[in-house]
């Protein structure tokens, strides 16, 4: 039997992702509002996803796709976040990383980026 990929058996993880939801940064926000509610081409996205043992910002699951809002604080956790990655990647998602003033200040090339790469993700489903 194959194991859940979105398993919520981990309640301390769970609350965590509810406490980042409720306290998204600016730039978190803003990427948001353009993927809720399938606004984004049609695209369902979750916001603060826990998967294994990691949380992540945005997570479309079909195709799979993972974008993080990378803030200052990525500089010091380079290790973390590459393992992390490794992780997320094995899974078979890809991964988008956007530093916060990109996110802030080239919204539109933001979501460009985020909407050719899963047009190109479902090319190659297919």
């Amino acid at each position: 039997m194959t194991k859940k990929l979105l398993a919520n058996n981990n309640p301390v993880l769970q609350q965590y992702a509810k406490n980042l939801r409720c306290n998204m940064s600016e730039a978190e926000q803003k990427l948001w509002q353009h993927l809720r509610a399938n606004r984004l081409d049609g695209y369902k996205f979750r916001r603060q996803q826990p998967i294994g043992h990691y949380i992540a910002d945005f997570m479309c699951l079909s195709p799979k796709l993972i974008i993080e809002a990378d803030g200052g604080q990525h500089n010091e956790q380079q290790t973390y976040d590459r393992e992390r990655s490794e992780y997320l990647t094995n899974l078979g998602f890809t991964i988008l990383r956007f530093w916060n003033h990109e996110i802030l200040q080239q919204t539109d090339n933001v979501l460009a980026e985020i909407l050719n790469t899963l047009q190109n993700l479902e090319q190659t489903e297919k």
